[in-house]
């Protein structure tokens, strides 16, 4: 199988590229935490592909920082989430990414089209970076965040709606004895309230999710409780924004 196009998916916390063939099978990947230099950082990706590749390949961008990438064209995040959904589920529904920088809520149609989208840019509340930065002061790591969340007899809810204010509300909770697992499953009730207030018509197809939270079993479980529907975590989950970018450069 000879690789056909690169896609690269340029976030604010990490970087991930991948070559796909003729049919849009996933052939290699990369993924790496964002480095403020991206563009050297995004050559040596690509580079490292291209070596696999043996041939010169068209190359798609995405992402925040999809500009400062040396590629053949620069794509929209909505435009490629939804076709990296869609070639991976070949059926219509609702996409859910929560990334570094937003959260994306993306209704896509029976032949992979956007049908709608709606986004939380304005604050980091809504996004990943919400429990990355608290999880981080309470010194959980993210990928133990589960097993805190199970063993909670109870969540402890966070009322902040701003990251800082929520992470000075935290630590009063800690000084004043609340269990630390109680209040990790709040703060992924918060997110997972925030996330589903994007959705507008719940009763709306099947629900998606990508991107690095959808590997964070609680974040998945807080959001199905909270639109209460079964979410899917699709295969890939960190790459379906370039492996779209790649299928549409193909």
């Amino acid at each position: 199988m000879s690789v056909a196009a690169l896609g690269i998916d340029v976030g604010s916390t990490t970087c991930k590229a991948v070559a796909v063939d003729e049919k849009g099978r996933i052939l290699a990947r990369r993924v790496e935490a964002a480095d403020p230099r991206i563009e050297k950082q995004s050559q040596r990706m690509l580079e490292e592909l291209r070596v696999a590749a043996g041939a010169a390949v068209p190359v798609g961008a995405t992402g925040y920082g999809r500009k400062r990438v040396a590629a053949d064209h620069s794509l929209t995040e909505i435009t490629c989430h939804a076709r990296g959904a869609f070639a991976l589920t070949n059926s219509p529904g609702v996409l859910v990414d929560i990334g570094g920088q937003d959260t994306k809520v993306i209704h896509i149609g029976g032949s992979g089209e956007v049908l709608d989208f709606s986004m939380n840019d304005k604050c980091a509340a809504g996004t990943g970076r919400f429990l990355e930065t608290i999880l981080g002061r309470l010194h959980v790591p993210l990928d133990e965040a589960a097993e805190y969340v199970a063993r909670a007899a109870r969540p402890v809810m966070v009322s902040s709606t701003c990251t800082v204010f929520a992470e000075s509300e935290v630590i009063s909770m800690v000084a004043s004895g609340e269990p630390l697992e109680g209040i990790v499953k709040g703060l992924h009730m918060a997110l997972a309230s925030r996330v589903s207030s994007l959705i507008r018509n719940r009763s709306e197809g099947d629900v998606f999710m990508s991107g690095g939270v959808a590997l964070n079993a609680a974040m998945v479980a807080a959001l199905s409780e909270a639109l209460e529907k079964n979410i899917r975590v699709l295969p890939d989950a960190q790459f379906v924004g370039a492996l779209g970018a790649a299928l549409s450069v193909r």
